[in-house]
């Protein structure tokens, strides 16, 4: 009986060493190429992510928020290239940058365009005015009134004002975009907007908050206007904020694009290391 016991231990503990060995010879296997690409993509991915860069997620759909200080990072609006054509994307802007020695932050679109590339309402680039305010009333996203303005002074200031407010201001801004609607009016979200409607984008936009930074997001998921309003009000804390674009919304982080829709862009606004850079 003793020796039966002995036998049968002998052999439990074979089986044992034998499934040891063989676990041990599955782990020791190099990764498939495909999961290494993987990995190699999403370090990547993280050593680009600026600091000032954070992913949340609220309501429900993912998004990225960037905090800038203005006095201290450089902001500039860009829309046309040396040779004078519009860049068209933020990965044309990017590469155009890099060639130059000025590697961005970030950088995504920041306003609406007409089919030729022209912005549809106030373009302002290093003080100069390249399209003018629009005050008109038509559709579209642009013209859900209010819409409103994004600017920087050339002391670093920034601040989101309504389209007839800003009009009324005598500013005399360094950059300028215009876009609409505005997403967050002192603090209140676009009184037109449902609470969370059936149209849904990917989505990006501005926001300047109490303390005058800005705040620069985009959802990797689709949202509607409403949930990304309350994004900026509620996590963002930003009691002003203008929406920029959906569909097309696009985001590079240094030279690599993180978000692309693949579609053209007119204006766009970057991020750099220092304010006098």
């Amino acid at each position: 009986m003793w020796i039966r016991r002995a036998s049968y231990l002998v052999l439990i503990l074979l089986a044992v060493t034998g499934t040891w060995v063989a676990w041990s010879m599955i782990s020791a296997l190099p990764a498939p190429p495909g999961d290494k690409k993987q990995q190699q993509k999403e370090t990547t991915r993280l050593t680009l992510k600026p600091d000032i860069c954070e992913e949340t997620v609220f309501e429900g759909a993912r998004a990225i928020l960037c905090v800038v200080d203005p006095k201290t990072q450089g902001i500039a609006l860009a829309y046309r290239g040396p040779g004078g054509q519009p860049y068209g994307s933020v990965a044309n802007f990017v590469a155009a940058s890099t060639d130059n020695g000025r590697v961005p932050v970030l950088a995504m679109n920041s306003g609406m365009y007409h089919a030729d590339m022209e912005p549809v309402g106030l373009y302002v680039e290093n003080g100069k005015e390249l399209s003018p305010l629009n005050t008109g009333d038509d559709f579209g996203n642009f013209f859900l009134k209010p819409n409103g303005v994004f600017f920087l002074r050339a002391d670093g200031h920034a601040g989101i004002m309504e389209t007839t407010a800003y009009a009324e201001a005598g500013i005399a801004p360094a950059f300028a975009t215009q876009s609409g609607p505005m997403l967050v009016i002192d603090g209140a979200i676009h009184p037109r907007f449902r609470p969370d409607g059936t149209t849904k984008y990917i989505r990006n936009g501005v926001g300047v908050g109490a303390d005058g930074t800005v705040v620069l997001a985009i959802t990797r998921d689709p949202v509607s206007l409403g949930s990304f309003a309350r994004l900026f009000r509620d996590v963002a804390n930003c009691p002003n904020a203008l929406f920029f674009d959906g569909a097309v919304s696009s985001l590079a982080w240094g030279t690599q694009m993180e978000i692309d829709a693949g579609e053209p862009a007119g204006p766009i606004v970057a991020v750099f290391g220092k304010a006098d850079d």
